[in-house]
């Protein structure tokens, strides 16, 4: 049975209330195109109410800003307690609202419950510094929350983007403003309730739901949000880091696309990089920005590899994410499903070859064939730009040094990896990359204690590490004079 929609309004001041126009929309499911829910659909008015909540919860005398440090931990602390009770309902509804299969949404529950436990130790251990300055002075630095923040969801991955920038942004003393994707609005909503009910006081944390064009463009100009958050595509996050200096000079991290190089050398054992490989780009229907999706093979094995990739695709269950077993569910909506075959009929139209998938599966739902491509070009479209869907593509390659320089040749940067048994490649590689995270002998392998972010057009900033507080914070200097005589 279908998860119960429990929260389809505004969450504005610890309430739920309908938005200011009374418009909703509908949520639609990926596995059969019907309609899960109507939601409330906010804009302008919506956006300038949550921040003014906002504001009034962040102000010095307010309940969230007289809290001890250590009491937000303990309030972030109950939440993860929370969440771990609920992990079953969210998966469900993550599952319903996304089309992520039930092992991976289960798996990133378990995850988020991590991210929320790590996040909330780091409240009460922001920390500054005495500085040593000329003359009689005492002078230290302080680390303050930067105000309100507004924090701008993905769809692909919605639970886990909500903890990472939510907690973040609370462990530090920020209120915050959300607004979750309109593919996928249902459990930020769920989750604004267990924060409700582990404690954090009103207005702290708002939830938006509405479109991009209107809800998200409000937040982005609002003169009174101190701080962008922001991951999806770069196109988007371009526009909202010159949207962030229209009205004041706010503080932006961006998070954004990913055209990620898999390099095979010839020395690998084929029994782990195909599993891997695959793993890379399939994972998640292709929807990850860190997706392998530009696979180099080195040239003395390159045959054996694609023949090995095409049989591993074979065999990849695709169906009903609600079953375990199911490796590959449906694409998030018909336009997105729609966008990766236009693509994969680029890659043939550009002489790249089909070995294996390339079509729609049914008509009912958004279900994709695993697709291999072979031959495939670095100037081709499908090895240049970020496709978002279940399409391997794999490229020929001779040396270490040739496939650095394609790797970098791009305008991304967010991952890459190496798989190799010679300890120099994998050093060489990972220190030539040009990219925030680097994977060896492994792919998607990720935890809230490393830090994540993108070089070039993927991004700026980081979040997850020790430093995940870092851009919700604020230094301040205080110089003291000090009496000349004792």
């Amino acid at each position: 049975m279908a998860p119960e929609i429990k929260y389809t309004k505004l969450f504005i001041d610890n309430e739920w209330v309908n938005s200011k126009s009374g418009k909703t929309f509908d949520t639609i499911s990926p596995q059969n195109g019907s309609v899960i829910a109507k939601v409330s659909e906010g804009d302008k008015d919506d956006i300038d109410e949550a921040v003014k909540a906002a504001r009034r919860a962040f102000h010095r005398n307010s309940e969230w800003r007289l809290l001890d440090a250590s009491e937000r931990g303990q309030i972030l602390q109950k939440f993860a307690t929370l969440v771990e009770r609920d992990a079953n309902y969210l998966s469900e509804l993550e599952t319903l609202d996304n089309g992520m299969v039930r092992s991976l949404s289960n798996m990133l529950i378990a995850s988020t419950v991590k991210s929320i436990r790590y996040i909330a130790s780091l409240a009460d251990k922001i920390q500054g510094e005495t500085v040593p300055i000329d003359g009689d002075q005492f002078s230290y630095t302080l680390r303050q929350p930067v105000g309100v923040c507004g924090l701008i969801l993905p769809w692909n991955v919605p639970i886990l983007m909500f903890v990472n920038k939510v907690m973040s942004a609370l462990a530090a003393g920020c209120t915050v403003v959300v607004k979750p994707a309109e593919q996928t609005p249902l459990t930020a909503l769920a989750l604004a309730a267990l924060l409700k009910e582990a404690g954090v006081p009103k207005g702290v944390v708002n939830v938006i739901t509405g479109y991009g064009e209107t809800a998200g463009v409000a937040l982005t100009h609002h003169p009174d949000v101190a701080k962008i958050s922001f991951t999806g595509s770069v196109e988007v996050g371009k526009l909202i880091q010159q949207a962030a200096g229209a009205n004041n000079l706010k503080r932006v991290t961006l998070e954004l696309g990913g055209k990620s190089p898999l390099v095979i050398m010839d020395d690998a054992d084929l029994n782990l990089a195909v599993p891997i490989a695959a793993h890379g780009v399939f994972t998640h229907q292709g929807q990850i920005c860190v997706a392998a999706s530009r696979l180099y093979v080195q040239s003395a094995i390159y045959d054996k590899f694609v023949q090995a990739a095409v049989n591993y695709a074979k065999n990849i269950k695709v169906g009903d994410p609600n079953d375990n077993t199911t490796q590959q569910g449906p694409q998030v909506d018909e336009l997105m499903m729609n966008k990766v075959l236009g693509y994969i009929e680029k890659g043939k139209k550009e002489g790249a070859k089909l070995l294996i998938g390339g079509k729609r599966i049914g008509t009912k739902g958004y279900y994709l064939e695993p697709t291999v491509f072979a031959d495939v070009r670095d100037e081709m479209t499908i090895a240049k730009e970020e496709i978002f869907g279940p399409v391997q593509s794999i490229i020929k390659f001779d040396t270490l040094d040739e496939v650095i320089d394609r790797a970098n040749n791009t305008s991304y940067g967010l991952a890459a990896g190496i798989i190799t048994t010679n300890i120099n490649s994998a050093l060489q590689f990972s220190k030539h990359v040009e990219t925030g995270v680097v994977w060896v002998n492994t792919y998607l392998a990720s935890g809230v204690q490393a830090p994540f972010g993108g070089f070039k057009d993927s991004g700026l900033g980081r979040e997850n590490g020790l430093h995940t507080l870092d851009p919700y914070l604020e230094v301040k200097s205080v110089i003291i004079s000090l009496p000349k005589k004792l």
